[in-house]
């Protein structure tokens, strides 16, 4: 007797214990996915804001650099001249890769407008490197709290199962699968709201990044 009153004491304690790994042990296993899911989005989006805020930092650094050196240089041929083999900042790149064309170029006819087309192709292929992975914030920030809410009608649908089971409308019986399924749309929330402020902020500083590019890019094509 003593034994069977230990035990729903120990089942009563667990049921009512609301704390985060309790909530996920005792999930369904399609809530458990749905919430192994999420923070493994959280996580990955994480990641990226990270690697994007100190790309941007470090990007915005070199650039300014950049054309403080180009700008002071005698000509953009002996500028060119003396740039560093290996170099990882986009602007640097984009004029790199157009000043080859220029001193290739055997015809000047039509070179500005050729000039032109090389120099869009390089600010485009340099963006595509920087905007890498705002896809997957964007989707993040749209797609997790619909995901989170899968899980808790799920969790809901398996209380309402209990009750029907135990013919018990009693709230301690229902309770912890209301948690548990809450808990999927928390952690759907979680996951979107640093996904979209992040995107947000990223996309903005992009689009300036890229204005900075073709500015950059006129102001060359002015100078050849």
């Amino acid at each position: 007797m003593e034994a069977d009153i230990a035990t729903q004491a120990v089942g009563l304690s667990s049921s009512t214990d609301f704390s985060i790994l309790n909530l996920f042990i005792r999930a369904d296993i399609i809530v458990k996915l749905v919430m192994l899911m999420l923070i493994a989005a959280s996580i990955y989006s994480w990641a990226i804001i990270f690697q994007k805020f100190r790309m941007f930092k470090k990007i915005n650094e070199s650039t300014l650099e950049f054309e403080e050196k180009f700008w002071r240089s005698k000509s953009a041929e002996s500028f060119y001249n003396n740039l560093p083999s290996e170099m990882d900042d986009p602007m640097a790149m984009v004029f790199k890769d157009s000043m080859q064309t220029v001193l290739k170029s055997r015809s000047k006819s039509n070179l500005s407008q050729r000039l032109t087309n090389v120099m869009a192709t390089n600010i485009e292929k340099q963006m595509s490197v920087i905007e890498k992975n705002f896809t997957f914030l964007a989707t993040v920030g749209a797609t997790a709290p619909f995901i989170g809410l899968f899980g808790t009608v799920w969790g809901i649908m398996n209380s309402f199962q209990s009750i029907a089971i135990s013919r018990n409308t009693s709230l301690a019986i229902v309770a912890p699968g209301i948690a548990e399924a809450l808990f999927a749309t928390a952690l759907g929330l979680l996951a979107a709201i640093p996904a979209v402020v992040a995107f947000n902020k990223f996309n903005s500083d992009a689009r300036k990044y890229s204005n900075k590019l073709e500015d950059f890019s006129k102001r060359f094509l002015a100078i050849i």
